[in-house]
């Protein structure tokens, strides 16, 4: 059996993470989310999805916090 990790890097997405969440939440067995310094409410809207939810301190560098996620899935 195939099991789908769904990664997602984040930065400041409130307005669009839940609907984002939402529409994948049944379709994938795993969702990683990496916040990469958010300021506002995404990491906390993310909590209603997974537990699977890791800080990664942006270093100019789109590639990093994807590849630091890799590690994470299952």
């Amino acid at each position: 059996m195939v099991q789908l990790s769904i990664i997602i890097p984040i930065y400041n997405v409130e307005k669009y993470i839940n609907e984002c969440l939402k529409s994948i939440y049944d379709a994938v067995d795993e969702i990683i989310i990496v916040d990469t310094g958010s300021t506002d409410n995404s990491k906390n809207i993310c909590k209603n999805y997974t537990e699977n939810i890791y800080d990664y301190i942006w270093n100019d560098d789109f590639s990093a916090p994807r590849n630091f996620s890799f590690e994470k899935a299952t």
